[in-house]
């Protein structure tokens, strides 16, 4: 894959998708010319299915170390190969494909686009799992009080980002909560957020977070953690929270 200095890559955090990930990476090649994809130590096949494939270039991680990680993976690559953007979306079906482009068109006007399923209502939506609606809107609510933003999504992994902010973000976290880091760390940065819409689809109610996060309670304890510990870490290098505009593009 070469590097390309005003492309964008599509890059797939993928653990145990099996069942999804070779249909999910025939639609992304179909919008996007360069694929990348981060297996996160799955155990159950997904790395035989990517090792046959020839469109899309693969990076092992040896073991899984979490969503967050896979993450900062795509964001390494992204930054060390030269290009211009990288879109995020996750490979379990949640997210439509076809709206890659959308997402690039966006992002001629913002740092990060953030893909939304709480800004229109679409025909088919799925009804969110009640619990993970409740933590959403919740931890939703506190980024935007503690950061000035108007965010509506908080969680939504389907994103665009500019490499060159990319740069000014240092992310750590290697696990579920790392989105709430990057809000964190794109607020001192004093990026520019764009939320656009995206369909509300979810295919496995029974998705697990990993062991004890699986409890809504103690999810939301860890979720309050890294947040204050996001800030914790700002403040110290002495980064503040300035104003910012939060554009709604529906």
């Amino acid at each position: 894959m070469a590097s390309r200095s005003t492309g964008w890559l599509a890059a797939l955090p993928v653990y145990n998708e099996v069942g999804y990930v070779d249909g999910v990476l025939d639609e992304v090649v179909r919008y996007a010319a360069d694929v990348l994809v981060v297996n996160d130590g799955s155990n159950d096949g997904t790395a035989d299915v990517l090792d046959r494939r020839s469109d899309v270039t693969v990076i092992h991680h040896p073991k899984n170390r979490g969503y967050g990680a896979a993450l900062i993976t795509a964001f390494e690559f992204a930054i060390s190969r030269g290009y211009a953007g990288l879109v995020t979306l996750d490979c379990d079906g949640q997210h439509q494909p076809k709206r890659i482009p959308e997402f690039i068109a966006a992002a001629s006007d913002a740092d990060i686009v953030s893909g939304s399923r709480y800004l229109k209502v679409y025909d088919g939506d799925d009804a969110p799992p009640e619990e993970r609606l409740f933590i959403n809107r919740r931890i939703t609510r506190e980024l935007n009080q503690r950061l000035g933003f108007d965010l509506t999504d908080a969680f939504c992994g389907f994103k665009a980002y500019r490499t060159s902010a990319l740069q000014h973000l240092d992310i750590t976290d290697e696990g579920y909560a790392m989105p709430l880091q990057l809000w964190v760390e794109a607020a001192a940065a004093d990026l520019r957020v764009i939320e656009i819409p995206v369909p509300l689809i979810y295919l496995d109610l029974e998705r697990s977070f990993g062991g004890s996060l699986d409890h809504a309670e103690t999810r939301l304890r860890y979720y309050h953690q890294v947040l204050d510990s996001a800030f914790a870490v700002a403040a110290a290098d002495g980064r503040d929270f300035p104003g910012r505009d939060i554009a709604l593009s529906v």
